[in-house]
């Protein structure tokens, strides 16, 4: 790539994005995200605000120390970047956190705007210039990579930000940011602002231009985009577009624009997209501030459909509701959500995946329960329709039953468990087994005498009453391994795949609502096995 149409990305999700009321991070969090933000590829990493306080100066060190020497996926380390107000105390701060890194970088700023130099700075326009020039001679003097932003640009005078950006550049800046702090402008105004400095701006052929915008108005991406195609080739962003108030402009969804519309744009990032939900995982996680269901790229519904169109859309061809794949951003699959405005082709592939080949009459019958559940309540889930599906199509002659279980677990004995089970044909087989918990040992006492190869995919318990003796449900998944030929062909990916099968179980007895869950989902593959070797399905 070239690098007129490269564009930097500038993470400033350690700043910024901890800027967040509540978000705030400890130094050991700030160097796991740091480290992930590696992997995903940024080029810089905007790590704290060093002067803010001795916790996050440690944590800026800690991250140019490591992360600072780590190289990323396109073979090079990340700029670990410090943040100072354009006070000579606030630069020393910085340049004493990122001067460990192997290119770090120092970036400062003041605001240009009236209404901030009067009311907040109480500094006349000539005060601005000359502490700009002052303070960016001062960091160039420790540092040869230098940020300078003329804060609120959005709501300044334009000849007055030209003035004080060509002397920051003749002080020593390396990059010029262009702030839209209050996230007030549109997108036609940000792209006239980007080219009204590249136009009148002395020396910006020697320097980037980078963009930040925030998403005051909701148009924060927006804006972003429109700065690139009037010339700027460093963008800031954050992890989930997490930031002050609102937020700044969402790293994934400014990514996946460039790579979803190349046409548009011409342009490419360093960003190794398949780590996009990882990462946004991970910061809601450690900054507690959850992703909303219908969060761009990253949230629950981004790659969800329910509708029935939508889904007999997916299904038969998945460019028809989705401009990107659901790996290229770190996702399994996509989502065919079941509801009240399903159809029956999503019912019927999502029964295929739990293992029910149903078809014709059975499934006409099937919906029609399904459709009656999804009336009540937002969502069907899985256990809903296994529940449903075994009444409608319940096989006495291919289900193992429970007819006992005895386990013994403790800090002193060995976890073991006794199994008596009902056979297909009526007869009782019984089994003992050693494993590393009960459930565990349950689970082995069941494959000897079912002996069918599987392996277990998901495992999950909830309570589904209150109270002491609260009814607990177990859900299992597993998938299909060695024993039968019963892999699905993904209609999306033209590969196999193994077919999962779902079971689940309730007691208030945990153990046995496990075993029953288990033995759910092994005699859905036995039934299945049974329909294969008959040539049924």
């Amino acid at each position: 790539m070239s690098e007129n149409n490269y564009v930097r990305i500038f993470d400033t999700t350690l700043r910024d994005g901890e800027q967040s009321p509540g978000a705030s991070l400890t130094s050991s969090e700030k160097l796991e995200v740091a480290r992930s933000l590696t992997r995903l590829g940024v080029d810089v990493i905007e790590a704290g605000f060093p002067a803010a306080s001795p916790d996050d100066l440690f944590a800026v060190q800690n991250i140019a120390k490591e992360v600072g020497h780590t190289a990323g996926p396109h073979g090079r380390t990340p700029i670990v970047c410090g943040l100072a107000r354009a006070i000579e105390r606030d630069i020393d701060k910085a340049w004493e956190a990122v001067q460990f890194a192997a290119t770090p970088r120092i970036h400062t700023f003041i605001s240009t705007s009236a209404i901030h130099m009067e009311h907040q700075l109480r500094m006349d326009p000539e005060e601005v210039v000359e502490r700009a020039i002052r303070m960016v001679k001062h960091a160039k003097s420790m540092c040869a990579d230098i940020e300078f932003s003329p804060m609120d640009a959005g709501r300044s005078d334009p000849t007055f930000m030209y003035l004080v950006l060509a002397e920051a550049i003749k002080a020593g800046a390396t990059t010029l940011n262009i702030p839209d702090t209050v996230g007030y402008l549109t997108p036609p105004e940000y792209f006239e602002m980007i080219r009204g400095i590249k136009e009148n701006t002395p020396g910006i052929e020697n320097v980037i231009i980078s963009t930040h915008c925030h998403d005051d108005l909701g148009l924060a991406t927006a804006n972003t985009l429109a700065g690139v195609r009037a010339g700027a080739r460093q963008v800031e962003v954050t992890i989930n577009g997490i930031g002050e108030r609102a937020g700044n402009t969402s790293l994934e969804e400014f990514v996946m624009s460039l790579k979803t519309r190349p046409s548009i744009f011409g342009l490419e990032t360093g960003i190794e997209t398949t780590q996009l939900v990882p990462v946004s995982r991970q910061v809601a996680k450690l900054t507690g501030i959850a992703v909303p269901r219908n969060k761009a790229i990253v949230g629950a519904n981004a790659f969800a459909h329910e509708s029935g169109i939508h889904q007999d859309g997916m299904l038969k061809h998945a460019g028809t509701y989705e401009i990107m794949r659901p790996q290229d951003v770190g996702l399994d699959q996509t989502n065919l959500v079941l509801g009240k405005h399903s159809g029956r082709a999503a019912l019927r592939a999502r029964l295929a995946d739990l293992g029910y080949e149903v078809q014709g009459e059975e499934l006409n019958a099937v919906f029609v329960k399904f459709k009656a559940l999804a009336d009540t309540q937002k969502e069907v889930s899985d256990s809903d329709l296994i529940g449903l599906i075994d009444a409608e199509l319940d096989d006495p002659t291919l289900i193992y039953k429970l007819d006992g279980l005895q386990v013994t677990c403790g800090t002193v004995e060995m976890p073991t468990a006794a199994v008596r089970l009902r056979d297909p044909e009526g007869n009782v087989q019984t089994a003992v087994a050693i494993g590393t918990g009960p459930v565990d040992a349950t689970f082995k006492a069941i494959d000897s005498i079912v002996n069918i190869p599987n392996v277990l995919s998901e495992y999950a318990v909830r309570a589904v009453t209150e109270g002491i003796d609260a009814n607990g449900q177990v859900t299992v998944r597993l998938e299909s391994k060695n024993g039968f030929d019963v892999n699905r062909i993904d209609p999306q990916q033209g590969v196999s795949r193994p077919r999962t099968f779902g079971g689940h179980g309730s007691e208030t007895d945990i153990v046995v609502a496990s075993a029953k869950a288990y033995l759910s989902a092994l005699n859905k593959m036995l039934r299945v096995k049974n329909r294969h070797q008959t040539g049924a399905v």
